[in-house]
């Protein structure tokens, strides 16, 4: 395993910890009734999360930039099993990106900072719901990028098996049948 391979792994299962620990949170608000209790821990959680230090942030977007990088510096070797491989973790690894950006960001201002006569209570509930959703569907497809990635290593080390059976096949071939085609170019 490579510096590339450890920074997709790093990265991706940083935030598969980051995200199941959300989960706590999260399962309760989709699939559990919406009581009022479920209601304000996710508020609490997520406002908790949102007013967090910067440094935290900080760290949490580099290590998304680690990932990206991983990916890309992966895929620069164009060989099948980067095509393949590589280039749909990297599709899932940005899609889980834009999801994050599009919906994480958005719902979680709302569920923390309303804006004023605009956003009611039901309001942040439905945004609570929906940064739930979207946190579970970044949970699949991070599941699925891991999922890739040993599909990948498992496809190389078979290749290297094949490839070593295959020579090995060929070295203990008798050499009687070499000289027997020098021979018979011989005789023509």
């Amino acid at each position: 395993m490579g510096y590339r391979q450890a920074a997709v792994l790093v990265s991706v299962s940083f935030f598969l910890g980051v995200l199941f620990i959300c989960l706590n949170v999260d399962y309760r608000i989709l699939f559990t009734p919406l009581t009022e209790s479920v209601v304000r821990d996710g508020l609490e959680f997520y406002t908790t999360f949102y007013n967090s230090p910067p440094a935290i942030k900080a760290l949490l977007h580099s290590v998304m930039g680690v990932g990206l990088l991983g990916l890309v510096g992966k895929l620069h070797k164009w060989d099948d099993s980067a095509m393949f491989f590589d280039g749909s973790s990297l599709g899932a690894y940005i899609f889980a990106l834009a999801i994050y950006l599009t919906v994480g960001i958005p719902a979680c201002r709302t569920v923390v900072d309303p804006v004023p006569d605009v956003d009611t209570h039901a309001d942040q509930v439905e945004a609570l719901r929906v940064l739930s959703a979207g946190n579970t569907i970044i949970i699949v497809l991070l599941g699925g990028i891991l999922a890739l990635q040993a599909g990948e290593q498992w496809a190389r080390r078979l290749e290297e098996k094949i490839l070593r059976e295959a020579g090995e096949a060929e070295a203990q071939k008798p050499a009687t049948t070499v000289d027997a085609s020098k021979e018979s170019k011989k005789d023509k």
